[in-house]
C-alpha cells in the first residue's frame, strides 16, 4: 500500500515539475509582456476541460555542449488534443520558458505525433508558435527535426485545415512554419518574424528583423491586438472550415431568412465609372447575418475575401475591390482559392475588373494572373459568380467566368460584358478623333456590351434584380451541394509548383 502511494505521489510531483516550465519567473515575465504561457494558450484555444495531453514526460536527449545539464519539461512543446465548439482538434503550443521554445529532436517528434493522429482523425492541426528557433546545441539532428515537421506539414496540406498563431519569435527555419500553413494570425505588440536568426546577423538592423509583422507583408492572414482576440478569432476561423478534405463545413441554422432583399442594392452601383462598389455592403448583405470573416483584410485591398454563411452553409468569397487586377491581388486570390477547392467549400465571386495594375513587370503580372485563371479552370468546388458592374478583357474571363468554368453565372442589370471598355473600343474601331465617337461608345454599350448580349450567348445564366441576390446564391448553393466533376488523372499540373 505505502509502495503504490509512493508511486502515485511520484506521479504527481514529476507532472508538477513538467507542468511548472521554465518556472515562475519565467511565466510572470510572459504576463508582463501581455503574453498568455503555453498551456494558457491551448486551455483557451478549446472548450473548457478538454484538453488531453501526450508526451508530457519527453525530456531532450542530446549530450553535446551544455544540453546534458538541461531539463526541458515537455521538451519545449505542448502538445494533445480537445475540442473547439465540440469538434475535434489537434494542438501544440510552444513554451518559450524551456530553452526559449527552442526546437531539437524530441520537440519535433511531438509535433510530428499530432500531425500523424490529426491525418487519421481528419481533424485540423492548430499550432501556436513561440520559439527561439533551432536548438544549435543538436545541430544536424536539429535541422533533421525541422525537415521532419515541414514533410509533415506538406503530406497533411489539403487534407486537414492548418492553423499557426505567432505569439513571440518565429526565428530562423521557423519563419517556413507559417508560410506552409493555410492560415496564419500573428500578435502585433508581440509576434517577430525573422528568416535568419538575429544572433547570426551583424548591425542593429539586421537584429531588429519584421517586427511590424503587418499583414501588408502577405504572409499573415490575420493581426491582431492581443492574444485574447487572437485565440477568439482562431476559433471562430475553425468553427468555419470543414474539418478534413473529405466533410462538408458544419452547418447551422444561423435565423436569417434566406428569402430577406437587400433594397439598397438596387441602387449602390455608383453611376460615376470612377467611383468604386461597395464591396463590403454587398458582402455582408448576402452573409447570414451580415458575419463576414475577412482573409487578409489589409494585403492586396484591390481584392476583399474571406468566408460566409449563406443558409447555414460555410462559401468563400472573392470580390474585386478595385477595377484592377495586380501582382499581390491575384496571389492573394489564389491561396485562398486553392484552400476552398481543397476542402469542397464553393466558392462565390462578385466581378467588378476589367484593368491592370502594373506593380511589378508585365512578365510577372501575366505569370500570377494566368495562375488565377488556372486555379479557377482547375477548381472543381461549387463555383459562382456574379457580374456587379464591370466584366472587360481577359481580367473579367480571369475572374471565374463562364468560359474557365463557372457553374453558374449571374449579372446585375448594372453589368457590362465585353472585350474590353467601350470608350477603349470606340478609340480602336473609329480612332480617339472620330466626329461619331460619342455616338459610337452608348451605341457599344448599350448593345455589345449589355449583359443582355452576352445573357443572349449563354455567357450569363441570368441577370437578376440586385436586391435578390442572397435568395438567387443560396437557391444555386443548394442545388450544387452534390456537385461532383472529375478531372483527368495526373500528378499535378507543371506551372503551380
Amino acid at each position: 500500500m505505502g509502495e503504490n502511494l509512493d508511486k502515485l505521489n511520484e506521479l504527481f510531483n514529476r507532472r508538477s515539475t513538467v507542468e511548472a516550465g521554465g518556472g515562475e519567473e519565467l511565466k510572470k515575465k510572459l504576463h508582463s509582456e501581455g503574453k498568455f504561457d503555453a498551456r494558457e494558450r491551448i486551455a483557451k484555444l478549446l472548450d473548457d476541460n478538454t484538453f488531453v495531453e501526450f508526451g508530457a514526460f519527453v525530456n531532450q536527449r542530446a549530450t553535446d555542449f551544455n544540453a546534458v545539464e538541461k531539463y526541458t519539461p515537455s521538451d519545449g512543446v505542448i502538445t494533445g488534443y480537445g475540442s473547439i465548439f465540440g469538434r475535434l482538434v489537434f494542438v501544440y503550443s510552444q513554451d518559450s520558458t524551456v530553452m526559449g521554445g527552442s526546437v531539437g529532436e524530441m520537440h519535433a517528434k511531438k509535433i510530428c505525433g499530432i500531425y500523424e493522429k490529426a491525418m487519421k482523425m481528419g481533424t485540423p492541426v492548430v499550432g501556436f508558435i513561440d520559439s527561439s528557433g533551432m536548438r544549435v546545441q543538436e545541430s544536424v539532428d536539429a535541422l533533421s527535426a525541422y525537415g521532419d515537421i515541414f514533410k509533415a506539414m506538406t503530406a497533411a496540406s489539403g487534407v486537414v485545415p492548418q492553423i499557426t498563431a505567432i505569439m513571440g519569435g518565429c526565428m530562423g527555419t521557423s519563419s517556413f512554419i507559417p508560410a506552409l500553413s493555410d492560415f496564419t494570425f500573428a500578435v502585433s505588440k508581440n509576434a517577430k518574424l525573422f528568416m535568419v536568426s538575429p544572433n547570426t546577423l551583424s548591425g542593429e538592423e539586421g537584429k531588429k528583423g519584421d517586427l511590424s509583422l503587418k499583414e501588408e507583408n502577405g504572409l499573415i492572414q490575420f493581426v491582431c491586438e492581443d492574444e485574447e482576440s487572437c485565440i477568439s478569432e482562431m476559433r471562430k476561423l475553425i468553427d468555419i472550415v470543414p474539418s478534413n478534405n473529405m466533410e462538408d463545413a458544419p452547418f447551422f441554422g444561423t435565423g436569417d431568412d434566406i428569402n430577406r432583399t437587400e433594397e439598397f442594392l438596387n441602387t449602390i452601383v455608383p453611376e460615376n465609372y470612377d467611383e468604386a462598389v461597395d464591396m463590403g455592403a454587398v458582402i455582408k448583405a448576402v452573409a447570414d447575418n451580415g458575419e463576414f470573416i475577412e482573409v487578409q483584410k489589409n494585403f492586396a485591398k484591390e481584392i476583399k475575401e474571406g468566408f460566409i454563411r449563406v443558409n447555414g452553409y460555410t462559401a468563400g468569397i472573392i470580390s474585386n475591390n478595385s477595377y484592377e487586377l495586380t501582382y499581390h491581388g491575384t496571389d492573394k486570390a489564389l491561396k485562398f482559392l486553392s484552400f476552398c477547392d481543397a476542402f469542397n467549400i464553393p466558392v462565390i465571386t462578385l466581378t467588378d475588373v476589367g484593368g491592370y495594375k502594373a506593380q511589378v513587370s508585365q512578365t510577372a503580372l501575366i505569370k500570377s494572373t494566368a495562375k488565377l485563371m488556372a486555379g479557377f479552370a482547375a477548381a472543381t468546388c461549387p463555383k459562382i459568380n456574379v457580374i456587379i458592374r464591370k466584366g472587360f478583357g481577359n481580367p473579367y474571363l480571369v475572374m471565374n467566368s463562364k468560359h474557365i468554368g463557372a457553374d453558374v453565372v449571374f449579372a446585375w442589370p448594372t453589368a457590362e460584358v465585353s472585350v474590353m471598355d467601350p470608350v477603349a473600343a470606340v478609340n480602336v474601331m473609329y480612332g480617339s478623333d472620330s466626329a461619331q465617337r460619342e455616338e459610337a461608345i452608348e451605341k457599344y454599350r448599350e448593345n455589345n456590351s449589355s449583359p443582355y448580349f452576352a445573357a443572349k450567348r449563354g455567357y450569363i445564366d441570368d441577370i437578376i434584380e440586385p436586391s435578390a441576390t442572397r435568395k438567387r446564391i443560396g437557391a444555386v448553393l443548394e442545388m450544387l451541394a452534390t456537385k461532383r466533376e472529375g478531372k483527368p488523372a495526373k500528378k499535378h499540373s507543371s506551372f503551380t509548383i
